[in-house]
C-alpha cells in the first residue's frame, strides 16, 4: 500500500512534466518543418508520410502482430539487462510470446509501451551513419520517414493493448502508469527528431526547463489567485 501510494504521488507529479514534453515536441516539429534546406517542409513531410502510411496499413491490412510481439518481448528483455539482469527463453507466436528475465521492476515491466524499439533501432542507426559517413546528411527524410512510420507503429499497438485491462497497469497503479508512459513516449520521440533536425540535444533540454519554469510560473499565479479571489467567492 506504502509503494501504491509513493507511486500516485510520483504519477501527480509528473503531469507538469507531460504537459512541458509536449510543449517541446511540438517545439522540435515546428524546427522541423523550418530546416533551412532547399525544400523547408521535407523533413516534416517525410516524418508525417511514414505516420500516415503506417495509419493506412493499420487500418485496411492485417495487422503486423507477430513483428509486435517480437519488438515486445526483445524491449523486456533489453530493459532486464540494462538493470543487470538476464533473459532467455524468448518466444513469439500470433497470439503472444514470452521471455524470461531474472529481474523485474516497473521500468521493465512498462517498458514496451514507451519504448519504442524500433524507432530507437532507425534513430540509432542514422546517427552512426552520419557520424561515419557525413556525407549521408541530405538523405535525413528518409531515416525521418522511417521513424514516423516505426513510431506510429509503435504508437498503435500501444493504444490497442492499454485498451485491455492489463495487469501491468495494475500493479503499478494507472496514474503512475499512464503519465509514465506518456512522457517517456514523448520524450523518445523528441529525441528521436531531435537527433535528424539541426536542433541540439542541449537545446532542446533547456527548452524543456524553459517549459517547466512557464508552468510552475503559472501554477504559482493560479494559487495566488485562488487565495485571493476564492474567499471573496465564499463569503454572503
Amino acid at each position: 500500500m506504502k509503494w501504491r501510494w509513493t507511486k500516485f504521488l510520483i504519477g501527480l507529479a509528473s503531469i507538469p512534466l507531460c504537459v512541458a514534453l509536449s510543449m517541446t515536441l511540438w517545439r522540435a516539429m515546428v524546427i522541423l518543418a523550418q530546416s533551412p534546406t532547399r525544400l523547408p517542409m521535407l523533413h516534416a513531410f517525410a516524418c508525417v508520410s511514414g505516420i500516415v502510411i503506417w495509419a493506412i496499413v493499420w487500418l485496411y491490412l492485417p495487422p503486423l502482430t507477430r513483428t509486435y510481439v517480437l519488438g515486445h518481448e526483445l524491449t523486456h528483455a533489453l530493459w532486464a539487462m540494462l538493470f543487470g539482469g538476464r533473459a532467455t527463453g524468448l518466444q513469439v507466436t500470433e497470439g503472444g510470446g514470452s521471455v524470461r528475465v531474472t529481474k523485474n521492476n516497473a521500468w521493465i515491466t512498462l517498458s514496451p509501451y514507451f519504448f519504442p524499439l524500433y524507432t530507437f533501432v532507425v534513430a540509432l542507426v542514422w546517427m552512426l551513419s552520419v557520424w561515419i559517413f557525413p556525407p549521408i546528411g541530405p538523405y535525413a527524410p528518409i531515416f525521418l520517414f522511417w521513424i514516423g512510420m516505426t513510431w506510429s507503429f509503435h504508437i498503435t499497438f500501444t493504444l490497442r493493448f492499454l485498451a485491455y485491462n492489463q495487469p501491468d497497469i495494475r500493479e503499478h497503479g494507472r496514474l503512475f502508469s499512464y503519465t509514465l508512459i506518456y512522457s517517456l513516449n514523448l520524450l523518445s520521440l523528441a529525441a528521436a527528431l531531435t537527433a535528424v533536425s539541426s536542433w541540439s540535444f542541449s537545446e532542446a533540454f533547456s527548452d524543456l526547463v524553459t517549459n517547466l519554469q512557464l508552468l510552475g510560473s503559472a501554477t504559482h499565479t493560479f494559487y495566488e489567485w485562488t487565495l485571493t479571489r476564492l474567499p471573496a467567492w465564499c463569503l454572503p
